[in-house]
């Protein structure tokens, strides 16, 4: 597959990643047109021995690392995190989906960004570990966090939602 087709491939998993990560559509799809733009710039540093998918991943994840360091950025991003989700109650299932969303917002970046990372986007545990640029231990850490404290928020709602097992 061509360079830039397989970067085509991965917009809609770079979307719901940066959506998932940020909860704010807009600036969801700024952090992927920056990403893109960096990789279409920088095309001649990928190394066709990995996939581009994990290096369009990383390259986000550093993008939006930068733009958390900047001061203005840094209370946006904040805020935005705080946020609800608003979608409608359609379905009990819909409705579940949506407290695991709104818990996961509450986990603390890292653990979200590997959650998200394995269980969202499937990804491996050693393509996780090289996008997130930590080694394996590390990633199996924040993993067994976010698990128990999403559990612990389960736990705390009247209505606990029940989760699949992420492996």
């Amino acid at each position: 597959m061509a360079f830039l087709d397989e970067v085509e491939a991965a917009i809609p998993a770079l979307q719901r990643y940066a959506r998932a990560m940020l909860r704010d559509p807009v600036l969801a799809d700024d952090l992927v047109q920056d990403c893109l733009e960096r990789a279409l710039r920088k095309r001649n540093l990928w190394k066709p021995t990995g996939a581009v998918r994990s290096w369009l991943f990383r390259m986000m994840l550093n993008i939006h690392r930068d733009q958390l360091r900047r001061p203005e950025a840094k209370a946006r991003f904040e805020a935005v995190e705080d946020a609800q989700l608003t979608a409608p109650d359609a379905q009990k299932g819909r409705t579940a989906l949506r407290e695991t969303a709104r818990h996961m917002q509450r986990l603390p970046v890292d653990q979200r960004q590997a959650l998200l990372l394995i269980a969202v986007e499937g990804f491996s545990y050693v393509e996780a570990c090289k996008i997130l640029d930590i080694p394996k231990g590390t990633l199996m850490s924040r993993l067994a966090r976010a698990r128990a404290a999403l559990r612990g928020m389960r736990d705390e709602d009247p209505e606990p939602i029940r989760l699949r097992s992420v492996k």
